[in-house]
């Protein structure tokens, strides 16, 4: 009997029964990794849909981030509905880390804010993993944080069941175990009440409270209620309380533990003293010290994190345990906009490991600190299954990787281990390519490279010359497409550039807007659907491939400076870029510039060739091509807010060290100026153009 039964009016179209096909058969045959090449509006998330449904695997579905997987999970439980589709995510809406700053003597306290409602939906993804086979998690990077021992967590769960004797005593201690707080006038999650022979519990993971209805010590009745009128929702027989905080313990295992820490930290206050480091050596005895005072008394303390190590008896350098080892051995991932999300991955132990260092040297942590740590990069592959990576752009790992998985297996020697899913199910093709000048004087040679590269299809080699510039040429195509109802997309190399744009359009009565990492998250995601709604005809920006745009409206992007080679202006990025111009019929490209590079005659071969495919397809059968209608709908307010705290943390960090830098020593000068290359091409991997681009500029002025 299945267990993910895909509900849906929709029929696999286009490319996408062939991909389902190939996939479901690798998957099957054993191979561990492959590759789904989707463009843009192809329909991927139908087609990993239909995947599951296929191979009845427990499912990982990994995102880069909040933004792009609030909007998976929206769509999975739709495709789902019958099935434990969940949300795992960072559960700060905001999120500074505990940090010092040793030049400064500047220490920076933890400061969080937890949104409850995502803090919900973390306690409903573990425990659907632990209860149910039919599990499709969606998550962000962060699932490869620490998240506590699933054994331990499973162990402190209970069941109550109809008609068996409990003493009420045992179990309120029992709840005081498991982090459930007792309260008579606010009634949250994670708290409990208590109503004559009646005990209310608020579950970690629920919108709904379970009442346990007492004869004596024996249990008459189980009710689920709606929490704040009372109504009764439904009576179970039985009903199993899981702990209110993801990071609990056994109190045995807790008093196995403390000892530990208690010797770690006369040794390292032990060695601090022996440096000459008294200060440090004081701070943390302080600061630990308190801690097991803590831990003591009520088994929890803020940051009972950094003691993971202890609590879960690992050895020292070990991983900690993350949402990865709470499926079961045999479960699919999918890794979506793999490009992305693999190097995001890849640098986020080292990211981490530089501040945690920087506590433990300064007497913040104690040593085991550092094991309180996202997974390395060797560690996540370790734990994964079998992996499907999903990208209009996939790189050279994902294939290399997806190949050689399959090289391994037999009977499968004709694939490539790339499923490619060129054709929509709309027939919409990739856009029509222009390129044209930056200044006049420039035509006739950008006219004759275009025609040496056979490029016969551009629309410049029927073109006459023109006495404008680029900025010129560009405000008349905005014009022409503002005309028929449509909408632009500029993108630029500089902040600079996009906000003197913008205000160049506005003097000339055009409804334009910039937008770039100065803007908070929630603001883009407004200016994007005020884009859909008519209240900007033009969006200019750096970067426009973050927010995984779905632009129906947008009929022309135009990329200005086409031919400065770079992080900005690579085949990835140009290709992404222009994929926001394939959801409307109309879709063209125009890209600025007075010679074509490697990277644009990359991107450009790879888009003719996947039109060229569309167009053959559509003539065989006999499909007209049309515009995507997609109803304008409110984001989810789950935002990336916690990643992109992160990075504006570590450019401001950057930029501060960066005012120092005559005074340093020539040691300290190359450590400063390795550590913003390496920065840069961290940014420059995620697509975060223009944080990459402040620390190019950061660079040069060092220098």
């Amino acid at each position: 009997m299945k267990q993910f039964i895909l509900k849906t009016k929709l029929k696999p179209a286009g490319d996408q029964p062939q991909a389902i096909d190939f996939l479901t058969n690798g998957i099957e045959s054993g191979a561990e990794s492959q590759t789904l090449l989707g463009v843009t509006g192809s329909g991927k998330t139908f087609t990993m849909a239909n995947v599951i449904e296929r191979t009845q695997k427990p499912t990982l579905v990994l995102a880069h981030n909040k933004t792009l997987a609030a909007q998976l999970f929206s769509e999975f439980r739709e495709y789902f509905p019958d099935n434990a589709v969940r949300y795992f995510v960072s559960y700060y809406d905001y999120y500074q880390p505990e940090a010092y700053v040793a030049k400064r003597d500047l220490y920076i306290e933890k400061e969080a804010d937890i949104n409850e409602d995502i803090e919900r939906y973390r306690s409903a993804a573990t425990q659907a993993l632990l209860t149910r086979k039919d599990t499709i998690i969606v998550a962000s990077v962060s699932c490869i944080y620490g998240l506590g021992n699933p054994e331990d967590y499973l162990s402190l769960s209970r069941t109550i069941e109809n008609g068996l004797e409990y003493n009420r005593e045992k179990l309120l201690r029992h709840l005081a175990d498991l982090q459930y707080e007792r309260s008579e006038y606010e009634f949250y999650n994670g708290m409990y009440r208590i109503r004559g022979d009646s005990i209310d519990i608020y579950t970690a993971s629920e919108e709904t409270a379970v009442r346990l209805e007492f004869f004596g010590n024996k249990i008459e009745v189980i009710k689920i209620i709606n929490p704040l009128s009372g109504e009764i929702l439904d009576k179970p027989k039985s009903y199993t309380i899981f702990p209110a905080k993801q990071y609990v313990t056994a109190f045995e295992a807790l008093k196995l533990a403390i000892p530990k820490i208690r010797k770690d930290l006369e040794a390292e206050v032990k060695s601090f003293r022996s440096k000459g480091k008294e200060l440090e050596a004081q701070r943390l005895d302080q600061r630990v010290n308190y801690d097991l005072e803590m831990l003591e008394e009520t088994g929890y303390v803020a940051g009972i994190e950094n003691y993971s190590r202890y609590i879960e008896r690992r050895p020292i350098g070990s991983p900690p345990s993350t949402l990865l080892d709470y499926f079961p051995d045999d479960y699919l991932m999918f890794i979506d906009e793999s490009h992305i999300t693999v190097p995001q991955v890849r640098g986020m132990y080292k990211g981490d490991r530089s501040r945690k260092e920087s506590l433990v040297e300064y007497g913040f942590r104690l040593k085991a600190a550092l094991d309180n740590r996202p997974l390395k990069f060797v560690e996540f592959n370790s734990k994964l299954n079998q992996t499907i990576y999903v990208s209009a752009t996939p790189s050279d790992y994902e294939k290399q990787l997806s190949l050689q998985s399959i090289k391994k297996l037999k009977g499968l020697y004709k694939y490539t281990g790339i499923a490619e899913q060129v054709v929509r199910p709309t027939g919409l093709l990739d856009p029509v390519i222009d390129i044209r000048p930056t200044e006049s004087s420039n035509f006739c040679n950008i006219k004759k490279i275009v025609q040496e590269n056979g490029y016969f299809d551009f629309n410049i080699l029927n073109r006459k010359e023109s006495s404008l510039n680029q900025i010129d040429d560009l405000t008349d195509e905005i014009q022409k497409t503002i005309k028929k109802g449509q909408r632009v997309l500029v993108t630029t190399l500089t902040k600079r550039m996009a906000e003197d744009l913008s205000a160049f359009l506005k003097e000339i009565k055009i409804k334009v807007q910039y937008i770039h990492s100065d803007i908070d998250a929630i603001e883009r995601v407004d200016i994007l659907r005020d884009l859909r709604l008519g209240k900007y005809d033009v969006l200019v920006g750096i970067n426009l491939l973050r927010e995984g745009l779905d632009l129906p409206e947008v009929s022309l992007v135009a990329i200005l400076d086409a031919d400065k080679e770079g992080f900005l202006r690579s085949d990835v990025s140009l290709i992404q870029t222009m994929g926001r111009a394939a959801r409307h019929q109309d879709g063209k490209v125009i890209m600025y510039a007075d010679k074509i590079t490697g990277s644009m005659k990359r991107a450009i071969d790879e888009v003719r060739r996947r039109r060229k495919t569309q167009k053959e397809y559509n003539k065989t059968h006999g499909i007209v091509p049309k515009t995507i209608q997609k109803e304008i709908k409110d984001q989810l307010t789950a935002t990336d807010k916690h990643e992109e705290i992160k990075g504006d943390v570590t450019v401001t960090s950057l930029k501060k060290r960066a005012e120092s830098y005559k005074a340093m020593t020539a040691i300290e000068k190359n450590a400063l100026t390795e550590e913003i290359k390496v920065q840069m091409s961290i940014f420059a991997d995620l697509l975060e153009f223009e944080k990459a681009a402040e620390m190019r500029d950061l660079l040069n002025n060092i220098k």
